[in-house]
């Protein structure tokens, strides 16, 4: 019964989030995973279904990460058959790329079409290293394809034509095609249809093996999608998707396909914040501060945090870089990504133009709007917008700056002791604003 590792997408030399380690991860991930569910106990091959690499381009560590990991299955004899995807697929114009040089050094078989044509498949020839498609020892003829982009509908009716054709002397075929089918992600274009791949298990295709989309899917029992070796974002969090590798079973009572999971991964946490418009600032930052608890589950992690809904202040009065750091320092994480996605209060009213009102109302309904947006204000809208009133007249008719002032002093005589505080705070900041200006 012959069995096989089924990954995709492994992304070596991802840099997200500018953090060395994390492009460290990429490497463990693919690691891990190859020693738990390739070597003990040991498959017949291992498929990787494109994009080995993040860029063509790559630098040399990154090279001999994937070496490192190759030869761990060269020294225990398992054939690696890999395509090439989107990301590490040769430059335009060229007819080299970095897994090609992985098959001259031996570290793995790059099965395509002979000069890019779907139409000529060809048996793999060891002395060259050359190959569209290599029949096992196990009893499995394994079928390559490359990067179509666009065009891979009509170069599936291609390679299906060309597989019938070929001798059959394998008792299972499997095919690696590196492209998504649609209804799996959102706003995907380009996406294959089920009806598109049919041709391919009309030749004879047993196992379609699919990379491209990070997510884990399986289609009517013969094609199979594992996910990213590892999430790229946040958003690939494993609340949001399942992802891994399937370790595969080929038997004449079916494919037998697990999906394994449990190999090292970065731990990524989503949290999320409802704010509460009667919150002050300080309020606002100690909640964000609360929701790192002492067990402490999110060091080493990657974590995002989104504070969303209304505030009763300025939402610009919280500096957003210090409050990040304060969170990523309580969490310890590796990297904090904070979302600040709240709004303000203010403008709850509307006019209509047939409520006939004065200018000096339809002004105070202005200035409580203004002001409602400030929970500091909110218990004394009235003499707050009455006092405005005045104050914008005084300006208008060129009153002199002292008794501007003295009209203010009088104005907070009136108010109770902490919303008068509250409207020095704010005058005293736009007046150090004024002189900065």
């Amino acid at each position: 019964m012959p069995t096989f590792l089924h990954l995709s997408d492994v992304h070596l030399g991802y840099n997200r989030y500018n953090n060395g380690e994390r492009t460290k991860d990429f490497f463990y991930a693919f690691r891990d995973c190859i020693e738990r569910y390739a070597l003990t106990p040991p498959v017949d091959f291992v498929l990787i279904v494109g994009d080995l690499f993040e860029h063509r381009s790559i630098q040399p560590n990154i090279l001999n990460q994937a070496q490192i990991v190759l030869d761990l299955l060269h020294n225990a004899q398992i054939p690696v058959l890999a395509i090439e995807g989107n990301h590490d697929n040769c430059p335009y114009g060229t007819k080299t790329s970095w897994l090609r040089y992985l098959t001259e050094q031996n570290g793995l078989m790059l099965l395509e079409p002979e000069d890019g044509s779907p139409q000529i498949l060809t048996p793999w020839d060891p002395e060259t290293r050359r190959g569209a498609y290599v029949d096992l020892d196990c009893g499995v003829r394994v079928v390559g394809s490359r990067w179509y982009g666009a065009s891979t509908p009509q170069a599936v009716k291609k390679i299906a034509q060309a597989l019938a054709e070929l001798p059959s002397q394998s008792d299972y075929t499997v095919m690696m095609l590196h492209h998504g089918l649609e209804g799996q992600v959102a706003r995907y274009a380009g996406a294959l249809r089920y009806e598109d791949l049919l041709p391919l298990q009309n030749a004879g295709v047993d196992y379609l093996a699919l990379g491209h989309i990070h997510k884990n899917y399986v289609e009517q029992g013969w094609i199979f999608n594992a996910g990213s070796v590892e999430a790229n974002t946040i958003a690939e969090s494993r609340d949001q998707i399942t992802r891994g590798v399937y370790r595969v079973n080929l038997s004449p009572q079916g494919i037998e396909a697990d999906l394994k999971q449990d190999y090292q991964q970065r731990p990524i946490y989503r949290l999320r914040l409802e704010t509460n418009k009667n919150w002050t600032q300080v309020e606002l930052e100690n909640q964000a501060i609360a929701l790192m608890p002492p067990d402490n589950p999110f060091k080493d992690a990657i974590v995002e945090l989104r504070i969303q809904g209304q505030v009763g202040f300025d939402r610009l009065d919280i500096n957003i870089r210090s409050l990040q750091d304060r969170l990523k320092a309580a969490s310890q994480a590796l990297i904090f990504l904070l979302k600040y996605e709240v709004t303000g209060i203010e403008y709850q009213r509307t006019i209509n133009q047939d409520e006939n009102l004065s200018r000096e109302a339809i002004e105070t309904i202005v200035f409580e709007d203004l002001l409602a947006g400030y929970q500091r204000y909110e218990e004394n809208l009235n003499l707050f917008s009455k006092g405005l009133i005045g104050l914008k007249s005084k300006i208008l008719d060129g009153e002199r700056s002292e008794d501007i002032y003295s009209y203010i002093e009088a104005l907070l005589k009136d108010l109770p002791e902490q919303a008068a505080q509250a409207a020095l705070d704010k005058l005293s900041e736009l007046s150090t604003e004024s002189e900065k200006i």
